[in-house]
């Protein structure tokens, strides 16, 4: 789409919001980390984790300012945007620790605070600020339609709609489709019902039996104040992409709404928010996706892909900071690395590096830093060997969440068992190109697909004194030392 009038606006805009943060952070150094990733990709769960761990005192041996002792003191400071939520830290530490119950999704954007007094290896004091914004991946994946007519992103939505497995979940939708007629007068009732189904149908492929990631519109499945208003109730149509929409149409009026969806939700997000940050993590449920079948894995990839387009990357200089800051570092983690065994860690690393291999390979020359992680923020399993017969099985010891179920045998959420995860394959390249496909949900019964991972509810922790205790993680400190690392130098 052509740069309009609007666009130059929005960056005129964007480059004095740049001008002001960069007066502000000359005279007390900031980093404004972006955490996200979809659904249940366990954000909140990292942000609460590295909160605790930096003021409690958790274990963090590759993190080098950290394990140095060159950090003095590390503590939360008042939230600093005053119309955005506060993450809500406390009331997740006590689920993780008390409740033993994983928090609530993210659904909204919230930020928090946190100062780190530490020493330079010259032996100069000093102090960053870290700002952590929280907010969805699948707001993520609406910026792309900012550059997207209404009937480009319709052909795109059927298009995707009528690949397996979303066609069985959409046939209500596309049979309500088959009855609209574009040209046909705005009718209010028939928009209600095509928004409807459309949510029905996107609600559907985020079940964890299929694990779709690529769901844009984002807030349709976490519409909060917006829900039944006009800019969340519109549908793709069955329209030419070069098309004009007749004036009065239902058309027209689909195109309204969804241009309102842009100016009203995607536009405030990156303007306010996305554009501002300078680091940025992106967590990736890969398991959940072995969970439910090749078409799941290869809708991950999509979506990661579509993310890191989302990226404004590029290495950080004075003029860019001044005008237009760049993200120049993006870590991408797959996360519940501790529901395999360690030996797999690497082949879970593999498999994420390889989804985003094609994402990767646009972004060379930018001079930006991009790595890979396996990690769990918090782990909730141990180790162990279990012996069958005359094999060894390396498997993991933790206790699976009530309704959990394994070869026909459920749990009751309280009962610990040792579990043989499986192995993830030596080479992750047959899964991505069709010569490996695999059984998942989406296809078979849990006791018949190739791979089954369970969830686990967080560890059984003991209290040392009053304080928390510290939560075990798998490489978190890997994660903050590429995040922050170099700021604390």
């Amino acid at each position: 789409m052509a740069f309009s009038f609007q666009d130059m606006v929005e960056e005129a805009r964007l480059s004095a919001r740049a001008i002001i943060d960069y007066g502000e952070h000359f005279f007390n150094p900031t980093v404004r980390l972006g955490v996200t990733g979809l659904s249940r990709a366990g954000k909140t769960v990292f942000i609460t984790a590295l909160i605790h761990g930096l003021t409690r005192g958790g274990r963090f041996p590759v993190f080098e300012a950290y394990a140095s002792g060159r950090i003095a003191r590390a503590h939360l400071a008042p939230q600093p945007d005053d119309a955005v939520p506060r993450f809500s830290y406390e009331s997740h530490l006590r689920a993780l620790i008390e409740e033993r119950r994983w928090p609530s999704s993210t659904v909204d954007i919230s930020e928090l605070r946190l100062v780190i007094d530490y020493q330079r290896p010259n032996g100069a004091d000093r102090t960053l600020t870290l700002d952590i914004v929280d907010y969805p991946g699948e707001w993520l994946l609406d910026l792309p339609l900012l550059q997207k007519s209404f009937e480009q992103w319709s052909a795109e939505s059927l298009a995707l709609s009528r690949e397996a497995p979303r066609a069985h979940l959409a046939a209500d939708w596309h049979a309500h489709l088959a009855t609209l007629k574009p040209e046909a007068r705005e009718d209010e009732q028939a928009t209600l019902t095509a928004a409807k189904l459309f949510t029905n149908y996107l609600r559907a492929c985020r079940d964890e039996r299929f694990a779709m990631s690529l769901l844009p519109p984002g807030r349709f499945l976490m519409p909060g104040s917006l829900a039944d208003t006009p800019a969340l109730t519109f549908a793709p149509l069955e329209v030419p992409v070069g098309g004009q929409a007749p004036e009065g149409s239902l058309w027209a009026m689909m195109v309204r709404r969804y241009e309102a969806y842009k100016d009203v939700v995607v536009r405030p997000f990156f303007r306010d928010h996305f554009a501002r940050l300078d680091r940025q993590i992106v967590l990736a449920d890969a398991l959940s996706a072995f969970n439910s079948g090749p078409e799941a894995l290869h809708d991950l990839e999509a979506a990661l892909a579509g993310i890191l387009d989302c990226f404004n990357i590029g290495r950080s200089t004075i003029l860019s900071s001044l005008f237009r800051p760049r993200i120049d570092r993006i870590l991408f983690a797959a996360t519940k690395a501790d529901h395999l065994h360690h030996s797999s860690h690497d082949r879970l690393e593999a498999v994420l590096r390889r989804a985003v291999t094609p994402a990767l390979s646009r972004a060379e020359n930018t001079g930006a830093q991009i790595d890979v992680v396996a990690l769990a923020a918090v782990r909730a399993t141990r180790e162990a060997q279990v012996t069958r017969g005359r094999d060894k099985l390396p498997s993991i010891l933790g206790t699976p969440a009530a309704g959990e179920s394994a070869n026909g045998e459920f749990f009751d959420g309280t009962t610990e068992v040792a579990t043989f995860p499986g192995d993830l394959p030596l080479d992750p390249e047959p899964l991505f190109n069709g010569t490996d496909a695999f059984r998942g949900l989406s296809t078979e019964a849990a006791e018949k697909s190739d791979f089954r991972f369970l969830r686990f509810r967080p560890p059984k922790l003991e209290r040392e004194g009053t304080e928390e205790p510290a939560l075990p993680h798998i490489r978190l400190d890997r994660a903050l030392q590429f995040l922050i690392g170099d700021k604390l130098a």
